[in-house]
């Protein structure tokens, strides 16, 4: 077996570190979500964080750790009698991001239960994770349907399984920690709300702090064992700390002015429903149980606060988490009040553990000049590339779009967007199971066996099921496509107010990318050439920040833009060839610079339409007389073109009808 990294051995990361000993100290909590940038010891930190939770007593023989002193009622491998027990280490149970459902909650043999009516039930790890830890690495990866599973185990402390009239419950309460690489996608708010607190985490700047986690790792790597024992006289102490903690947490005294602290700044940050209030609460109470105290004082509330909230006020996936210290500062002195335990509180808390606010990467000015200077030049003025650049225009406000689908039916990943077969959906027919079944389809299975009970030896009520008899649902629902956005930043669409609702609309189409759990792809093409600004990614912020600081300049090579987008759809297809494109070109139809600029664009455009690639152009044309060159553009790519003002309007829902007819014909 690996020998850990030592918890106490982790270099900084005071925040993250304190975040996951609160969870050990009261795991009603909620659990962790840690955000961050790779190579900053948060999975280190986590698989640490099992060494140090005290063993748990289970009732022997249980499969699913029923605690001996209130054994499960409802327990499949029960009934178990109240009385002793055994002890062994708390678990922590890793969730792969490709994990099946069945992995996840467990499956049932449905060939016993149909041919002999017993409930075969192999656990899944939701069982496994029942009072201890379920870690979740990138966990904004992890599929919309195992996302659901965990949203209705951690509101209820439980797992359903169901299986066409069969049906298996147990126990699954755990300590839900997630890690997350921002840039890779975010996360769905429903399943953001379910962690208790949240921690930034980053690599210190710091040359002496680089070199110690430099030193520390490379010690371990040489002699795991060696470096563990090391550190065994720290990790003890904290162990016994966390011991002592939760025996005094029952004890510790939640006071009214600290309570009016909690909901008034729950009420001044906005965020939604009342769940960050207890959050809240139960993060100040296990604070002062970590310190020793039996009183919760305003420095508790402070950083509870500061781990509690950060996620809860985003509004949408363009808003950085943080709070705005100075303004929990003034609502915590303003409700202090005479009855709160602490009139004076301290800017932070002290004591072992950490201290201070997490890392606040989102304040401050959205980017962009809100004063740029006016444009000099418009149009495709001769020049070299970069010549004549226009400093960023920030984005208007981003609007509701109507959705844009890929026609036909497909099979990539989950999503909102598009048609497309998938393991979760209405019910469209069956099929013979590929490997093992997952979705039995009841009515064709018997219809398949019926015929066969004679020549099978029925003799009972029983049904005589065999394996050929078995038949796999077919299921349609909606997937998440690849939406590539090809963006002209060039000299004609550099006026101020018109590169303004360009990004706008851009950003209005993210933010339902975002919403349709799609995949996103930038390519902007100014001067001589273009560039792939954001290579398909899940992180539709990380498009939005790459739009924003857009400079715009230079001539037109709109064929130069098609080509390259063209080369990134090819890549990406190798890649995940299951999941469709759908291309987004943000032009005023333009096409200048080099040898006949309009033959080569119309050439380029005609590569998407030969491979049979959805297209819509969102056409920026603007002023009393215009030349429709963004409409023929999308005729040469065999899709539809769209203003920006019917972006907003409702007619955008013929859009898919026209892509359509134009694929029909």
């Amino acid at each position: 077996m690996t020998t850990p990294f030592p918890f106490t051995a982790v270099v900084g990361q005071d925040d993250l570190r304190l975040a996951l000993l609160l969870n050990a100290v009261s795991p009603a909590v909620g659990g962790v979500l840690v955000r961050g940038e790779k190579g900053t010891a948060k999975s280190t930190a986590v698989r640490a964080l099992s060494a140090l939770l005290p063993e748990v007593p289970v009732v022997p023989g249980c499969r699913f750790s029923c605690d001996p002193a209130s054994p499960d009622p409802g327990c499949p491998d029960g009934p178990h009698e109240a009385g002793g027990g055994v002890e062994r280490p708390a678990r922590m149970v890793e969730l792969p991001v490709g994990a099946s459902e069945d992995r996840l909650v467990g499956a049932l043999d449905i060939e016993r239960a149909l041919s002999e009516g017993v409930k075969a039930f192999e656990p899944g790890l939701l069982a496994d994770a029942h009072r201890g830890i379920l870690y979740v690495d990138e966990v904004n990866l992890l599929h919309d349907h195992l996302v659901d599973l965990l949203l209705d185990a951690a509101a209820m402390g439980a797992s359903y399984v169901e299986r066409e009239g069969v049906s298996v419950r147990h126990a699954a309460r755990f300590l839900l920690v997630g890690t997350m690489n921002p840039e890779e996608g975010e996360l769905r708010p429903q399943l953001l709300d379910r962690f208790g607190l949240t921690v930034e985490v980053a690599a210190s700047r710091e040359p002496d702090q680089r070199v110690e986690v430099v030193r520390r790792r490379l010690a371990y790597d040489d002699d795991p064992a060696a470096f563990a024992a090391r550190w065994a006289e720290e990790e003890a102490e904290v162990r016994a700390r966390i011991v002592a903690a939760r025996a005094l947490l029952p004890s510790v005294r939640l006071g009214d002015g600290a309570l009016r602290q909690i909901a008034a700044t729950c009420a001044a940050f906005e965020v939604d429903g009342m769940r960050a209030d207890i959050v809240m609460a139960r993060t100040a109470t296990a604070l002062a149980a970590w310190a020793g105290r039996t009183d919760v004082l305003a420095e508790d509330v402070r950083q509870a606060a500061l781990l509690a909230l950060p996620h809860r006020r985003r509004r949408n996936p363009f808003d950085a988490p943080g709070l705005d210290e100075d303004k929990l500062d003034e609502t915590l002195e303003e409700f202090g009040g005479p009855e709160d335990d602490d009139p004076d509180p301290d800017p932070g808390p002290d004591g072992p553990g950490g201290g201070g606010g997490q890392p606040d990467p989102g304040e401050g000015p959205e980017g962009g000049d809100t004063g740029a200077r006016p444009e000099a030049g418009e149009g495709g003025q001769p020049q070299p590339s970069g010549g004549g650049e226009q400093s960023a225009v920030r984005a208007s406000e981003p609007f509701r779009t109507k959705v844009l689908s890929v026609p036909g039916i497909g099979e990539g990943a989950a999503g909102r967007r598009s048609r497309a077969r998938t393991e979760h959906g209405r019910t469209t027919g069956a099929r013979r199971p590929r490997g093992a079944l997952t979705k039995l389809h009841l009515a064709a299975t018997v219809q398949a066996a019926a015929p066969h009970q004679r020549a099978r030896g029925r003799s009972g009520p029983g049904l005589v099921v065999r394996r050929d008899d078995l038949r796999q649902a077919t299921r349609e629902g909606r997937e998440g496509n690849l939406v590539l956005f090809v963006v002209d930043a060039s000299g004609s669409m550099a006026a101020r107010q018109r590169m303004s609702a360009v990004k706008g609309a851009v950003l209005s189409l993210l933010l339902d990318a975002y919403q349709r759990r799609d995949k996103v792809g930038l390519v902007t093409f100014r001067g001589t050439g273009a560039d792939v600004a954001l290579p398909p990614t899940s992180s539709v912020d990380a498009a939005a920040a790459r739009l924003e600081s857009l400079p715009t300049g230079g001539r037109t090579p709109l064929a130069a833009g098609l080509l390259r987008a063209h080369d990134v759809l090819r890549v990406e297809r190798l890649r995940d060839p299951a999941r469709r494109p759908l291309v987004v070109v943000v032009t005023d139809g333009r096409a200048t610079g080099g040898p006949e600029p309009v033959a080569l664009a119309s050439r380029a455009a005609r590569l998407f339409a030969a491979e049979g690639v959805a297209s819509v152009v969102v056409d920026c044309e603007s002023g009393p007389v215009r030349l429709g060159l963004a409409g023929q553009l999308a005729g040469e790519l065999g899709g539809t073109a769209v203003t920006l003002d019917e972006l907003r309007a409702d007619s955008i829902a013929g859009l898919v009808k026209d892509v359509q007819q134009r694929r029909a014909a």
